[in-house]
Formats: structure tokens, sequence, C-alpha cells
């Protein structure tokens, strides 16, 4: 396969599996992971393309959950007592979801940045941050742990 050839566009069922890996990421539940699925799919048609599902995603999460994540996983996300910076606090779903947009969608800044609705510099910067978050937040469950918004 060439470098000049045309990356293919995926269709809204091609998605399926990437939408619902980015939903327990998020939450750590197959319940709720299923539900916003359901939820991402009601909002937006089949013949909707990556972006605009991955919006309707993240409007579907913000609404449910508001910008409340949490940044450890694994068994021992239990045991996780994070407190980040307070600046961060308000985008910390945002910050998560671009790291996994990045490392699960393959999407580049400038895409992350049109559906969190964010300027590409402040994409970069969520990620730097969030990748760092969530590496420590894994090292070491039992010093780190909820990232929450007030």
């Amino acid at each position: 396969m060439g470098s000049d050839m045309k990356k293919m566009k995926k269709s809204a069922l091609d998605l399926l599996d990437n939408i619902y890996s980015l939903a327990y990421w998020m939450t750590g539940s197959e319940d709720v992971s299923s539900d916003l699925v359901y939820c991402t799919y009601l909002s937006a048609s089949m013949e909707s393309e990556e972006r605009v599902l991955l919006k309707s995603f993240r409007e579907c999460y913000v609404n449910r959950f508001g910008q409340y994540t949490d940044f450890c996983t694994g068994e021992k996300s239990d045991q996780c007592h994070l407190q980040p910076l307070d600046s961060l606090i308000p985008w910390a779903a945002d910050m998560k979801l671009s790291v996994l947009l990045s490392e699960i969608s393959g999407l580049k800044h400038l895409q992350i940045a049109e559906i969190v609705g964010k300027p590409v510099e402040t994409v970069r910067l969520w990620l730097l941050w969030g990748r760092k978050i969530l590496s420590l937040a894994n090292q070491n469950p039992v010093v780190l742990g909820h990232l929450k918004a007030s």
C-alpha cells in the first residue's frame, strides 16, 4: 500500500467497536458503555461520518456525566485518589477523551479539536497532560485516583 493512498472512510457500523471501546475506557462499565453507544447512534444517523459520530458520543457522555471521569483503570481503580490541578478539573472528561481518540481511534490533533470544540493548542496540552495522568494513575493507583469536576 502506497503512502499516498487515501485513508478509507469508515461507516457508522465500522465504528461501532471503536465507539464501544471509547465508552468502556471512559466509564469502566459494560452496561454504561452499551447505553452510551446506544445514545450515540440514536443521536446520529447510520450515514454519519466519523467526526459526527464521535461528537455525538462526546455529547452523550457529557450530558450524562458532565466532566466527571476516572483516570484510573483496571482492577484497583476503586483505590485511586488523584486530585489534579484545579485548572484541569472543568475539562477532565474531554482531556481523557482526547487521549483515547488519539490512542484508540488514531485521530490527529486537528480532528480531536473539532470533536471537543477546542483549539488545537489546547488539545495538544490535554494530550500531554492526559497521557501523563493516565500513566501515573495506572502505575500507582493507591496514590492517584478520581478526576472529578465540581
